[in-house]
């Protein structure tokens, strides 16, 4: 990993997103920050339902063949991703927090604006464990690759849930972080803060998707040069991504031949029409009934073959871990039913939560 040094322009970013927020939690919220909370919520996430154990392994990657969108000065693309798959034993092999003690840190500061909703205090992000343990030795044997883009905003852990179910089904799980894009990123040369601020307007999100696709086929160059390739039957590959990652699932998955199937979790399909007219690969679309972007998603949607799947009670963000992450704040006190209602809908996550789990490792394993 080449080491490259942007510490003002770093520092000013992520000033500005610490004062944005504390203009939108105000006063009393920046308050509680600066005073702590004794008793932060205990956050757990559910494990995985499949036969296999799980193990993860992360690698940061440098794209030397072109320039960070975000970060110009950098002169390159930096990369990282977490691979998760059916591990042989896992027994001294210890699970990973989802964000490590750094980013934790971070997004403790970044969370409302990121997620408004969120609490500004009160919560140990550092504490939340995965399923995942860190090098666990392989199952042998050649599985099917699943890539995952997350949500804008959204650093790759915080898909950790669906990751682990398809890898404990025995998969091969690769999640892609994008670093400028994500709230934080913890990468050798330093941590990375996300340029947005609300929704990026059409710009912005062309450059997104553009990055993010670009991403992906990065990652998919470098998949059989990982210590894991012998696991990894890199003739079946499959594509998956929420929001705008969901976006540019799809993107990669009509601009890519090595991918051979695809699960948008409700992004936009507007921004290359003519790019997914001649789409002829197996696509399935999930929706919920709560997103204020619903209209825009049925009119992006139109005319695209793929079979699509509506979840009741639902919204935006019940496809990552805040389904399970939010109403434990909630429970505790920390995030109002109305802040609830918005990120992951009123109703009962479960069954949201079984029909992208179920529909996602079927749809995969019947098409790949």
């Amino acid at each position: 990993m080449t080491q490259h040094t942007a510490p003002t322009r770093r520092t000013v970013a992520k000033g500005a997103l610490l004062a944005a927020a504390a203009i939108l939690l105000g006063p009393t919220a920046t308050a509680t920050v600066r005073a702590g909370v004794p008793a932060p919520a205990a956050l757990r996430l559910p494990g995985p339902t499949g036969p296999h154990p799980v193990g993860l392994r992360t690698f940061a990657l440098t794209d030397t063949s072109r320039n960070d969108p975000w970060e110009p000065a950098l002169g390159v693309r930096e990369v990282i991703f977490s691979v998760l798959y059916p591990a042989r034993t896992v027994r001294d092999h210890p699970r990973a927090p989802q964000l490590t003690p750094a980013e934790a840190r971070e997004f403790a500061g970044l969370a409302p604006m990121v997620r408004p909703g969120l609490p500004a205090a009160g919560v140990d992000w550092g504490a939340v464990l995965t399923h995942g343990h860190v090098d666990a030795p392989a199952l042998p044997g050649r599985r099917p690759v699943l890539v995952y883009s997350p949500g804008g905003g959204d650093s790759r852990t915080l898909g950790t849930t669906l990751a682990e179910d398809l890898a404990s089904h025995g998969r091969i799980v690769v999640l892609v972080d994008h670093p400028g894009d994500a709230s934080q990123v913890e990468l050798p040369s330093g941590m990375r803060w996300t340029v947005l601020r609300g929704n990026p307007d059409p710009a912005t999100f062309r450059t997104m998707i553009d990055t993010r696709v670009a991403d992906i086929r990065f990652v998919l160059d470098r998949l059989g040069s990982l210590p894991l390739a012998p696991v990894m039957d890199l003739r079946r590959i499959g594509v998956y991504g929420h929001s705008a990652g969901g976006t540019a699932a799809v993107h990669a998955l009509a601009a890519d031949d090595r991918l051979a199937a695809g699960v948008n979790l409700e992004g936009y399909l507007d921004l290359d029409p003519d790019l997914l007219e001649g789409l002829d690969r197996p696509l399935l679309m999930f929706r919920t009934d709560g997103f204020e972007g619903a209209a825009r998603i049925a009119r992006s949607w139109a005319g695209v073959p793929a079979r699509r799947v509506a979840l009741a009670g639902s919204n935006h963000w019940v496809f990552g871990d805040y389904a399970f992450l939010v109403p434990r704040l909630q429970a505790a006190g920390l995030v109002t039913a109305a802040a609830r209602a918005a990120l992951i809908g009123p109703a009962d996550p479960a069954a949201a939560v079984h029909a992208v789990r179920r529909g996602t490792r079927s749809f995969f394993a019947r098409h790949l």
